[in-house]
């Protein structure tokens, strides 16, 4: 991920960096993540703004964390009817999944 958001590929940056500044640039992404990580919890983010402003005031609110694709082994994948099912619940201010 490091050479794709520097504009390398892999083999220059291992070819131009030192151990030295990898590990800078490994404590810097555990303070400002990037990647696709970080684009996940931005449209999550707007997700849920979204998905809140249109809920109604029933059930809990929506976290950025909704809408984002997580891989954990107790996850569940949502099927089509999941889908419908949240979707209608958004248009009538409830949710069924949560």
């Amino acid at each position: 991920m490091l050479a794709l958001a520097l504009g390398m590929t892999v083999r220059e940056l291992l070819a131009r960096m030192d151990s030295r500044e990898l590990a800078e640039w490994m404590a810097y992404y555990q303070l400002e993540p990037f990647g696709g990580f970080r684009g996940d919890l931005h449209a999550g983010l707007v997700c849920s703004t979204i998905a809140n402003a249109n809920k109604g005031k029933r059930g809990k609110p929506f976290t950025p964390a909704d809408f984002m694709p997580l891989n954990k082994p107790d996850n569940k994948e949502q099927t089509e009817d999941d889908m419908q099912s949240l979707l209608e619940g958004l248009a009538r201010g409830t949710s069924s999944l949560r």
